[in-house]
């Protein structure tokens, strides 16, 4: 069974910094990417950052310089290094793992995050 849990979310004030993690188990299909995708309330759901498996990274403008995805393969988990977080950060983020098998990409329950001002 396919397992990715999410943890470290929190509320922080803003200027703060929060530290996700993505443990990921039961992936059977080579492993293309990993990524962290966010809903702010009442907005649809959107790209934070990917990282390959050759660690390529892709960032959304409004996290660069202030967010780093990284990965450990041996441990099968991905981070996200939020720091300077502004209020408009605040939203569910959400673990995302994009594989080369036929089943749709595999996605985590979502974790927290609130900025206050």
């Amino acid at each position: 069974q396919v397992q990715l849990v999410e943890s470290g979310g929190g509320l922080v004030q803003a200027g703060g910094s929060l530290r996700l993690s993505c443990q990921t188990s039961g992936i059977f299909f080579s492993i293309k990417s990993m990524g962290w995708y966010r809903r702010p309330p009442g907005k649809q759901r959107e790209l934070v950052a990917t990282i390959t498996v050759g660690g390529a990274t892709n960032y959304a403008d409004s996290v660069k310089g202030r967010f780093t995805i990284s990965r450990d393969s041996a441990k099968n988990t991905v981070y996200l290094q939020m720091s300077s977080l502004k209020p408009e950060d605040t939203a569910v983020y959400y673990c995302n793992v994009e594989h080369y098998g036929a089943s749709a990409p595999y996605w985590g329950q979502g974790t927290q995050v609130t900025v206050s001002s």
